[in-house]
């Protein structure tokens, strides 16, 4: 199936639509496009946000750039795109995280099922628990007792409070039944520098932005989240098979719009990047970063009930943790 260019399909819809007399509707996208990412550079978030940005770029022949607005585990990024205008120039590459943030926090500028347009899901990832390899522990199981022979010493690290990498932590101190000390960053990059350093112990990162690390030695890998082993991880077990048994998180990525914005430029939207993500290149990029494809076809419907689901699941979560945020 071939797609017409995004600029000419927009021009094209919005002339059948308004007829005539708006003829001369600007085409879509006639200037660059930010992609506004919530977290610092160097995690999943900004990864796959980068290569959707290059792929999107070349096919429409117009500039779509990252910009990184880090702080309060993404709510200030995306609090700002819900208040940009609605044209399609500006645009938020959410996640799993937005949607535990829905019932974290007590107070929140916006609601991330009533002030956003569902674009497309790009990615599903599982999270992989990793430690310093100083830390002497090499399963799951180890991991487990050395927490319990020191509680509330082991620090676990993690993109932000709230973030799924927290919440993976919070899940697995319940489960397992340890005292771990959380030690938020602004963002995956940056508290990968500081376990690959020692200054924290262990962290449950989405795969992609601590598997590099992993296969140069510098971290250990002890086990994934997920309910069955992935493929971006040979040899590494599930933290249920060895010693959590039905333990099982997994993040998400997707780009979403303000409210209000048009629907001919969010399905546009959404078929260019669906366009993108059927790309060998792009392929290729996921498959060395640990990216899983989401399945199709892929619709702005599709992500609105995932992000709704996502909204209860979490919710039921972090009220039996107890955690809270301001």
């Amino acid at each position: 199936m071939k797609f017409l260019p995004l600029a000419s399909a927009i021009a094209a819809t919005f002339i059948l639509s308004a007829g005539p007399a708006h003829a001369q509707a600007p085409t879509y996208p006639n200037k660059p496009v930010t992609l506004v990412v919530g977290f610092a550079p160097g995690g999943a978030t900004d990864r796959v946000a980068r290569i959707i940005a290059k792929a999107l770029t070349e096919q429409t022949k117009q500039t779509f750039v990252v910009e990184n607005k880090a702080g309060a585990n993404s709510n200030i990024g995306a609090e700002g795109v819900t208040k940009a205008k609605p044209d399609g120039y500006t645009l938020y590459v959410g996640s799993v995280s937005n949607t535990i943030n829905q019932s974290l926090y007590k107070k929140l500028n916006f609601n991330v099922l009533n002030d956003f347009a569902p674009v497309a899901t790009l990615t599903t990832i599982v999270n992989i628990l990793v430690v310093n390899p100083k830390l002497p522990v090499k399963t799951v199981g180890e991991f487990i007792a050395y927490a319990k022979a020191n509680p509330g010493k082991v620090s676990c690290a993690s993109s932000g409070s709230g973030s799924s990498i927290h919440l993976s932590c919070e899940l697995f101190k319940i489960q397992a039944g340890v005292d771990l000390l959380h030690v938020p960053y602004k963002g995956s990059g940056p508290a990968i520098i500081d376990l690959v350093g020692g200054q924290v112990d262990s962290m449950f990162d989405n795969l992609p932005s601590a598997i590099g690390q992993v296969r140069g030695d510098k971290l250990r890998a002890l086990a994934v989240t997920s309910a069955k082993p992935t493929p971006f991880a040979p040899g590494v077990p599930t933290v249920s098979e060895t010693g959590v048994p039905g333990f099982d998180v997994s993040a998400w990525f997707a780009v979403y719009a303000p409210k209000d914005t048009p629907p001919a430029i969010v399905d546009m939207l959404n078929k260019e990047i669906n366009k993108a993500l059927a790309t060998e290149e792009v392929k290729k990029a996921y498959q060395g970063g640990g990216f899983e494809l989401p399945a199709a076809p892929n619709t702005p419907a599709q992500l609105g009930k995932l992000t709704q689901d996502e909204v209860s699941k979490w919710a039921a979560v972090i009220k039996k943790s107890g955690i809270k945020q301001e």
